[in-house]
């Protein structure tokens, strides 16, 4: 039968060598479809392509998408391959801590994207979310999105945002009484101050007790992240005393409350831990240097703990 004689070329820009690469567009017909196939290198009459569909009963399941088609296939494979929508998948990752600038900048370089969103304001790619925020920060919630190639990127944007949108109301409703939260958004700005601070995953609850601890206390909050975050995308890597004495509203060192938007995208589990923070009455922590904290409830055994951990000075009397 035609239909199973190949119809691959042997041609030298197979992909990865072993198969041929076509796209097929969205709302084509059949006629459209060998047409596309055609143009693209594969050696199929468009008749028979109309002949061998009625005949494999798939003229009306073809779905458009880019596949590949590997050596020596025919048209009933590649037919049925089609009707089964067999396609080539592409991925982007959301990275837990990442920033709005890094998310945005992933995006727009991706090969497989239609960037329609790039070179939009953040207040642009809000409206165009149909989203009311002060901020695109921390509105996307990480993990990996499969999607087909060309796909707009305001597709994949808006996944993302329902996604933390869902996650966000289902923690919120979840959340313990009585803590210095008043919205679902401060939840969120909360969780991307945990996520940024969290060198080990163990440590998130604990990191949550003292921010849960200083807020209730009207004390600074006095993180670090928060100050680089308000220096932008430009920041160097390095944080100067004079970065921490430049007022800004993110500069949680000269400002007592949480700072006005998110810091980075937060994950399921620094979501989780804001709205469960330990039992604990700690209100420091610093970095021993391993990726875990030591915490402390007293300036006292803070500084001690900052001597032995940052400055290496010999401990006199700290608990481990």
């Amino acid at each position: 039968m035609l239909f199973l004689v190949p119809v691959v070329p042997s041609r030298s820009h197979f992909e990865n060598g072993v198969a041929f690469k076509v796209k097929i567009n969205p709302q084509s017909g059949l006629v459209n479809i060998g047409s596309q196939l055609q143009e693209q290198g594969l050696s199929i009459n468009p008749l028979v392509l109309q002949l061998g569909a009625r005949g494999l009963f798939v003229s009306s399941k073809l779905k458009p998408g880019t596949y590949l088609f590997p050596t020596g296939a025919s048209l009933g494979q590649i037919l049925l391959q089609v009707a089964r929508g067999d396609r080539v998948k592409e991925s982007i990752a959301i990275i837990p801590g990442m920033s709005i600038w890094q998310l945005r900048n992933i995006m727009d370089s991706h090969a497989a994207i239609v960037h329609q969103t790039k070179g939009m304001s953040t207040k642009e790619l809000l409206q165009s979310l149909n989203l009311n925020y002060p901020s695109a920060e921390g509105i996307f919630l990480p993990d990996t999105y499969i999607f087909d190639p060309d796909e707009i990127d305001l597709h994949i944007y808006r996944r993302a945002a329902l996604g933390m949108q869902k996650h966000l109301n289902q923690i919120w409703d979840q959340r313990e009484a009585g803590l210095p939260l008043k919205t679902p958004y401060e939840l969120l700005v909360l969780a991307s101050m945990i996520e940024k601070e969290t060198g080990r995953s163990s440590d998130r609850d604990m990191i949550s007790a003292v921010f849960i601890n200083r807020l209730n206390k009207n004390m600074p909050l006095q993180i670090d992240p928060t100050v680089i975050y308000g220096l932008g995308p430009k920041f160097d890597g390095n944080l100067r005393k004079s970065d921490l004495r430049r007022d800004s509203p993110y500069n949680t060192y000269m400002r007592k409350g949480l700072p006005p938007s998110p810091i980075a995208m937060p994950s399921k589990e620094s979501l989780q831990a804001a709205v469960h923070p330990a039992k604990s009455n700690a209100l420091f922590f610093v970095a021993k240097g391993d990726g875990s904290s030591h915490f402390s409830q007293s300036l006292k055994e803070h500084e001690s703990a900052v001597d032995r951990y940052q400055r290496k000075i010999a401990p006199k009397n700290i608990a481990n």
